[in-house]
């Protein structure tokens, strides 16, 4: 056993722009668990996932993405979070994550174009509330597999607003319920992406064009939210350091998105890379850099950090604690770990005894890269479930019997969602 140096930066506490201090160094990056309660409501899995999570050391817990509109799901087992939802639950969410002495933000999104055609919040909405919605009439395109998408509609200026009033409310509630900040997704080819993208984003009005138009969605978001709440609240914004596609976002953009960021108040932004389309955030991307290292994202992030206003989190395959030291060591100010915390809750602690120890996931062999990417999460998820059931996790279940699983699971979690969403509405 190698015991950890008792100096190590990877367990020393930072405190950010706003006054927070985050304990350590090391945050748990969001994952989208699609394990919400009836009602799209935080239930007791969440809950004994967290509180699990919050005793394993992480010193930051970032939630899976919580939808700002109940009719835009990643997935029918999402979690919405809006007016019209009860706040007990939430607060019940937030109670678990910071038991263990972690702070714990909640991921904010809304899906875009990303929305599955089978999805009721496509099928169902007349046509003038649509929310497969996107910056530009363009669809994801993933080869064969692009039919599984619904056909997206441009954004209208009164629902870019509405959409804007949607963040805001949900940060709103977030801190109301006792989370300690928010972080606004801006990356995966989420809507906010979408925006930022010039493939995705062919508008010719005040919101798109030059790279200052494509951003002016995502910072009259981070606006809203500081307008609603208090100063202590952190304010954190995931972003793609590229999305390793020709022609599209790149690292330049992302060094210009952050100096604009940087007036706004935000206290962090977290580094990852890709989309639906080019999935490199699962290690699933044409891009060799991306499978060049552990850290997917280490080299673009690298080079953001040597001049960034703001403290960057870099997210991607980080799974050995001297992976984790050279990250810190290049200028980053925060590792984040999805897969391997879903695979070792505790691990963060076990580093502490022994710097060797580390998590190993075999490879996804899967050709197509959407069914891989999708493989992938499905692995991941089931690690997930089986946490939240007070259940030791399998990190060697045959990726295909997931997979398999995860869409019978799927469809019983959308027909609960459309029953849901009509009853809403």
């Amino acid at each position: 056993m190698h015991r950890l140096h008792s100096t190590s930066l990877v367990f020393e506490p930072l405190t950010l722009a706003n006054g927070a201090t985050l304990p350590n160094r090391i945050a748990k990056a969001a994952m989208e668990e699609n394990m919400s309660a009836p009602g799209q409501l935080p239930g007791d899995e969440l809950t004994t996932l967290y509180r699990r999570w919050s005793n394993g050391g992480a010193g930051l817990l970032i939630t899976g993405n919580v939808m700002v509109h109940d009719a835009a799901m990643t997935g029918p087992a999402g979690v919405v979070l809006d007016g019209d939802q009860p706040l007990d639950p939430f607060r019940r969410w937030a109670d678990a994550a910071k038991s263990g002495g972690a702070r714990v933000w909640m991921q904010i999104n809304h899906p875009g174009r990303q929305v599955m055609a089978d999805m009721p919040g496509v099928a169902w909405a007349p046509s003038a509330r649509r929310v497969a919605w996107a910056p530009s009439a363009r669809r994801v395109d993933v080869g064969k597999q692009s039919g599984r998408f619904a056909e997206p509609t441009e954004m209208t200026p009164a629902q870019i607003r509405e959409t804007i009033d949607r963040f805001a409310t949900t940060a709103a509630l977030a801190e109301q319920a006792g989370f300690d900040g928010v972080e606004i997704h801006a990356a995966h080819g989420y809507l906010l992406s979408q925006f930022l993208s010039p493939l995705s984003n062919t508008r010719t009005d005040e919101w798109g064009g030059s790279l200052d138009n494509r951003a002016r969605l995502l910072l009259d978001i981070v606006r809203a939210v500081r307008s609603v709440v208090e100063p202590g609240f952190a304010v954190a914004v995931k972003l793609n350091s590229a999305d390793f596609q020709r022609g599209g976002f790149d690292a330049d953009d992302a060094r210009r998105v952050i100096d604009l960021l940087a007036p706004l108040g935000v206290d962090l932004v977290e580094l990852s890379g890709g989309s639906y389309e080019s999935p490199a955030m699962t290690g699933s991307s044409a891009d060799e850099r991306t499978l060049a290292r552990e850290a997917y994202f280490l080299e673009l992030a690298t080079d953001l950090a040597a001049t960034s206003p703001i403290p960057l989190m870099l997210t991607g395959g980080i799974t050995r604690l001297p992976v984790a030291e050279e990250v810190l060591a290049e200028g980053v100010a925060v590792v984040g770990m999805g897969s391997a915390l879903a695979v070792d809750p505790d691990l963060p602690n076990t580093w502490q005894q022994d710097q060797a120890a580390k998590v190993t996931l075999a490879p996804i062999t899967a050709k197509d890269k959407t069914i891989a990417s999708a493989m992938s999460m499905a692995r991941v998820r089931v690690q997930l479930r089986r946490v939240g059931a007070g259940k030791p996790t399998r990190p060697g279940a045959n990726p295909w019997l997931t997979f398999a699983a995860e869409q019978v699971r799927q469809k019983l979690a959308l027909r609960r969602y459309r029953r849901w969403l009509n009853a809403r509405h």
